[in-house]
């Protein structure tokens, strides 16, 4: 990408590019983080839980939803993306169970139901980013799609 010198916005995007792609990591640990992130969402629910701003619940259970569903939408759409059918169907599942408590959540609110939602995004996030340090050594384009099919483990 080419910058105007002149242009000093231009010279802050390229900087911003260039620390961007040095610091992000994988997409598996992207998609960690942001798993543990909507999980310190849902902690401060339960911390503040009789205290909690009128939408927090509701804003918590939606960042979490709109993760899996990202989440069920690869798995549906993206069969050549290198994970295995049943892989596939567990994430299916899994988004399945997620959205169906969240709804009960929503129902009928109860503290002890979002335990299972900090404990599924926690092992799952564990399992991408711990299987990307597993990854960041092999060279090869075959090696590289092993670690997503060890998921299957984590997501079952």
């Amino acid at each position: 990408m080419s910058h105007n010198p002149q242009n000093p916005y231009a010279k802050a995007t390229g900087a911003y590019d260039t620390n961007a792609q040095a610091h992000a990591g994988s997409q598996r640990e992207m998609e960690g983080r942001i798993l543990l992130k909507s999980n310190k969402q849902l902690q401060a629910v339960l911390d503040n839980w009789d205290n909690r701003a009128k939408d927090q619940l509701e804003d918590a259970l939606n960042y979490n939803r709109q993760i899996w569903m990202l989440f069920y939408d690869t798995a549906l759409e993206n069969k050549d993306g290198g994970r295995p059918n049943d892989l596939r169907s567990n994430i299916v599942n899994l988004a399945n169970f997620i959205f169906k408590r969240e709804l009960d959540i929503l129902a009928d609110p109860k503290p002890q139901k979002i335990d299972i939602l900090l404990n599924i995004n926690r092992e799952i996030a564990a399992g991408l980013m711990v299987n990307n340090q597993a990854a960041a050594p092999p060279t090869s384009s075959d090696t590289q799609q092993q670690p997503t099919k060890s998921t299957t483990d984590i997501s079952g």
